[in-house]
């Protein structure tokens, strides 16, 4: 008997270490739109999201009302300009590739009056050659560093040159014998003339990898044989710094032109000087060489990272959202007999922190949320996409993207809104429909002048052991 309870005992601490979504499941049957909806507690606009797949980009207002929809804009992601101007794709390179064809600029109509593709011509297999702009992940078009709302700092609708995440197959047998799928950010102008660039594989000697990491990103460098190209970085966020409190006092790591991104297979944030191309700030691979990385913690797989922006509550911390999950390149372990993703995490948590000495100065995770460390880590959880957004009012607008879950909590981190994506689609015709949401941003009520404000509806939810659906 003591034997078979030493057992028992084992299995459940073997399920904990796995992660606690071996023991929870979510629930088949729940409701969309907008679920929890506190007017006077939230930041009050509309909201900009992917509904992914052909059905393209959904603007909704509080209450969850879908007030216009651009079928086929794809968003990786999708960014509304003042004027009712909308960023995005209008097709993907194919299966097995993240590559957008394009970038455009839509009016309210869903007219192009923008459009970038001509970075790259691309020949695959079977295919006639084609020019793509190769955008993956992110962009940002000048005016604003960050691609959401910042009072005074509007991006240009009407001209300006746009900052844009792209991909450049190269070698490089310093890092590994196989094809690298590299991250290329460039800068083009409105007329379409690419007028800076950088490509990561050009640093690799700057992004301070142990010799153990080297060896393991050498032989499993993120390998795709579908794609025939290695993803050995996967940058998924890049923005510029713009105006801040560290460069004002002198510190050129800051410079406002610089461009922080994250490296979702190395665990990486990184800052780019834009004049010499040189990272001249970085958290991770390794969150133990130093006192201040280990009390910040490891990050795994980040998404969004970027500076609050001036004039928002934090402007000049570090906000991210980091995933959890599977990430990292290092020595082989029981999570990986490779050393391909070597650290796990199975919760998320959305943290800001002091870019100089490191210090986190909020959080939101399972444990700050109230919820029982580990035995309820599933309650805040997306292993890969999402985002954060620091809103005027100080309250913050998450992205909890693979569940489709998009809400807002106050300092305090109270839930004043909350809404669940109904937009489903099959990613692979193998498995279930899922209603991931890649990144969502919170504009305000006046970027939309062919819209009337909409009326602002509470949204109290029913308590949810007394909610019954009826027969």
């Amino acid at each position: 008997m003591f034997i078979r309870l030493k057992l028992l005992f084992a299995l459940v601490i073997f399920s904990l270490a796995l992660g606690s979504e071996m023991l929870f499941a979510y629930p088949s049957v729940y409701p969309t739109g907008t679920t929890i909806y506190k007017p006077q507690k939230t930041w009050n606009g509309y909201t900009i999201l992917d509904a992914r797949g052909a059905l393209g980009a959904v603007l909704i207002d509080m209450n969850g009302n879908t007030v216009k929809q651009w079928k086929g804009l794809l968003g990786y992601p999708n960014k509304l300009l003042p004027g009712g101007y909308v960023m995005g794709n209008t097709g993907n390179r194919g299966p097995g590739h993240s590559d957008r064809i394009d970038l455009v600029q839509v009016d309210w109509d869903g007219k192009i009056v923008w459009k970038f593709n001509r970075a790259e011509e691309v020949k695959d297999p079977g295919k006639e050659a084609i020019w793509m702009a190769r955008q993956h992940h992110d962009y940002q078009r000048e005016g604003n560093p960050v691609g959401y709302y910042v009072p005074g700092m509007d991006p240009l609708f009407n001209k300006g040159n746009t900052l844009i995440l792209a991909h450049k197959n190269v070698k490089n047998p310093k890092i590994t014998d196989k094809l690298l799928l590299d991250d290329y950010i460039y800068e083009v102008n409105w007329e379409g003339k690419i007028v800076w660039e950088w490509l990561a594989s050009y640093h690799f000697d700057e992004l301070g990898f142990s010799e153990e990491a080297k060896n393991t990103l050498y032989r499993h460098p993120a390998w795709s044989a579908q794609r025939g190209s290695a993803d050995w970085l996967h940058i998924n966020s890049m923005s510029t710094l713009g105006p801040n409190k560290w460069h004002y006092a002198g510190d050129q790591r800051f410079h406002p032109d610089n461009i922080i991104w994250s490296s979702r297979h190395a665990n990486i944030i990184a800052i780019v000087d834009k004049k010499s191309g040189k990272i001249v700030w970085r958290v991770g691979p390794d969150y133990t060489a130093t006192p201040a990385l280990r009390e910040l913690r490891q990050i795994i797989g980040p998404h969004h990272p970027h500076i609050i922006p001036k004039g928002l509550p934090g402007e000049g911390n570090i906000l991210v959202f980091d995933n959890g999950a599977l990430g990292g390149y290092g020595a082989p372990n029981p999570i990986s007999a490779t050393g391909l993703f070597n650290a796990q995490r199975d919760y998320s948590r959305v943290i800001e922190f002091d870019p100089v000495t490191l210090k986190i100065v909020w959080e939101y995770s399972p444990a700050t949320a109230g919820y029982q460390p580990r035995v309820e880590n599933y309650r805040f959880y997306s292993g890969f996409i999402s985002s954060a957004q620091r809103l005027p009012n100080a309250n913050t607008l998450i992205t909890e993207g693979l569940n489709g879950r998009i809400f807002e909590v106050t300092p305090e981190r109270e839930i004043v809104w909350e809404y669940m994506s109904p937009f489903f689609h099959s990613r692979n015709p193998r498995f279930k429909p899922m209603n991931e949401v890649y990144r969502a941003y919170r504009v305000p009520y006046e970027w939309v002048p062919q819209l009337k404000k909409p009326m602002e509806r509470a949204v109290i939810p029913p308590d949810n052991s007394q909610f019954r659906i009826q027969p």
